[in-house]
């Protein structure tokens, strides 16, 4: 058994930690500014053909193995996808083995969380209190601005605190597309397999303590946002 005092443990320990938080950082942050557009553009339209097929298409991510997920992101943002073909010529730069990569996947497996409970964020919100700002000379951006975002806010604290606790957990869909690169690629959830698989049980315990004590703090945070 390895000594989690040693510098070189400690490395193992702390450079997963922090590029788990990064990446949960940069992904909440991406998806909830997506997650958020996308509810406002489905709360607002409230009927159209095939909404119900793309609503269940935005939550596919929440209930496919995350190896399903990162599988296709393999496809798409690969060598030779198209996503990946077209980001490559652009910007000459590929996803695979990146922690960019981890990022993506973050994204992708916590949008559903985020999405929907923004969903729910705007149809709480009273139409009358909107319908009120446009008959006084209010533009849509001045009613979103200062009628529907005060009230959402509770929600959008939610959904990004979710969105950051999912992305902090995400395991699968970062392998298939990230790997699993110390210092560079290897988050909390990885360097725990890689920990248990070499026999490495102190080190995986001080992961997994980190870990379940940071969901912890953030779902703490997501019941007394319930509770205020």
């Amino acid at each position: 058994m390895t000594n989690l005092n040693s510098d070189l443990d400690w490395n193992r320990f702390v450079q997963p930690v922090w590029l788990s938080l990064q990446v949960s950082f940069l992904a909440s942050l991406c998806v909830i500014i997506i997650g958020t557009a996308t509810a406002w553009l489905m709360s607002r339209r409230t009927k159209f053909r095939g909404k119900l097929l793309l609503e269940t298409f935005f939550m596919l991510p929440l209930v496919l193995p995350p190896t399903v997920v990162g599988f296709l992101l393999l496809i798409l943002f690969g060598r030779n996808g198209w996503l990946g073909i077209a980001i490559e010529r652009l910007f000459q730069f590929n996803f695979l083995f990146s922690w960019q990569g981890a990022v993506v996947a973050a994204v992708v497996v916590s949008f559903p969380l985020v999405y929907r409970t923004t969903v729910i964020g705007f149809e709480s919100v009273d139409s009358d209190l909107e319908d009120a700002g446009r008959s006084i000379g209010a533009n849509e951006w001045q009613v979103f601005r200062h009628i529907t975002l005060p009230l959402i806010t509770p929600a959008l604290k939610t959904a990004y605190i979710l969105g950051f606790a999912r992305s902090l957990g995400e395991f699968g869909a970062t392998l298939m597309i990230a790997g699993n690169i110390p210092g560079r690629t290897q988050t909390i959830p990885t360097a725990i397999y890689v920990a248990v698989d070499a026999g490495h049980l102190s080190l995986a315990w001080a992961l997994t303590i980190a870990i379940i004590a940071i969901s912890f703090v953030l779902l703490l945070l997501t019941g007394r946002r319930k509770t205020d």
